[in-house]
């Protein structure tokens, strides 16, 4: 029986992507029966919507997804697509593993790197205040009266919420994601020496979740500190968990570690449904060229043959990707040494020496 899975191939260069890995995964030999739906600009045009039902209740249906990046179409009333369909399906966990691959240039090597970011709170939560309308000026006067400080009438503010409850969830799975891998380490990150009833209480929690698994080791960090020693010192990580905005900063910096966006995937897990999906945006400017690293997508395809277990077949995508990138002829201008290197691959052509490595390693 094939497995059902809700396809969202995306905006601006998310459809050629999407192919490229679709046939990759056709090449694993796992029967896969695609439902495919469109969100963002795509959606915005055909439904006059960026996210509609049809596609939450498909996701909801198969509880697995794979989605092309998107574009967030400008004046919907949708601060982010990405964040709507998160928040609508408690998609609370995004996972980003970050490792490195012989073949790819980068300062760094043997980086192996997963962080885990809670989705759903911090500053990311949208609870905002324009500047200048009547609610922001009654909490500006609401916070005066209560002592804590005075704030600038033209003062646009964002309201950051960490809550002990949601915490203990993204703690909890970044623990349970080390037991089930292997891992010997998850270091929790935060700001608790300056923002010490928001962080504060993140810390708080992950050191109480972390005593229920004696057989992991622990350890806080401050969120600048551990910048510079993810920068000097990165052997020194494992499984880093993050509140939503340090976060998203910190896996662009792991990234960064490893030879850039177009070689991490990521997955958004909720305990019901996942979405996988690169971390990289729709990059408009290249779209119908064929010339973007498809391999994000492709190894968060990878990821979701895991999360369904699949494991021989998600091993036999990584390997195949992995071995293409360290024989370096059939890749991407962002893994030549020489963006203007002749000797560029397109996407469809990685694909296709993705697919060759896998047939032979039948």
């Amino acid at each position: 029986m094939p497995y059902n899975i809700t396809l969202i191939p995306g905006d601006g260069v998310g459809p050629e992507i999407t192919e490229a890995t679709t046939r990759a995964l056709a090449a694993t030999g796992v029967a896969i029966k695609w439902d495919i739906h469109q969100i963002g600009e795509a959606a915005l045009k055909q439904y006059g919507t960026p996210l509609t039902l049809e596609v939450l209740q498909s996701i909801k249906k198969n509880k697995v997804a794979l989605k092309g990046p998107v574009t967030t179409p400008i004046g919907t009333g949708f601060r982010s697509v990405n964040v709507a369909l998160r928040q609508e399906l408690d998609l609370y966990a995004c996972l980003r593993p970050c490792k490195s691959y012989p073949g790819i240039k980068s300062r760094y090597e043997n980086i192996d790197i997963v962080v885990v970011r809670e989705n759903t709170e911090d500053l990311y939560a949208g609870i905002e205040f324009k500047k200048g309308a009547k609610d922001t000026t009654e909490l500006i006067k609401f916070i005066a009266e209560k002592g804590q400080r005075k704030i600038s009438a033209d003062s646009g503010i964002s309201i950051k919420p960490i809550s002990e409850r949601a915490t203990r969830k993204i703690v909890t799975f970044a623990f349970d994601y080390a037991r089930a891998h292997g891992r010997k380490k998850v270091t929790c990150v935060h700001k608790a020496n300056i923002m010490k009833f928001s962080d504060g209480l993140f810390l708080a929690t992950a050191t109480k979740v972390a005593k229920s698994y004696p057989d992991i080791q622990f350890e806080d960090a401050i969120v600048d500190n551990l910048c510079m020693q993810l920068v000097t010192k990165p052997e020194r990580y494992d499984i880093i968990v993050l509140p939503n905005l340090y976060g998203d900063i910190v896996s662009e910096l792991c990234a960064g570690l490893v030879g850039g966006i177009g070689v991490v995937p990521s997955a958004n897990i909720g305990d019901k449904v996942a979405v996988f999906e690169p971390v990289h945006g729709s990059a408009p400017k290249y779209a119908g060229r064929n010339k973007v690293n498809p391999m994000a997508m492709m190894l968060s395809a990878a990821m979701m043959l895991r999360h369904i277990r699949e494991e021989k077949p998600a091993q036999r995508l990584e390997s195949a990707i992995a071995r293409t990138i360290s024989e370096g002829k059939t890749v991407t201008y962002d893994l030549k040494a020489d963006p203007n290197d002749p000797s560029i691959a397109t996407t469809s052509a990685v694909a296709d020496a993705v697919i060759k490595k896998l047939k032979e390693a039948r």
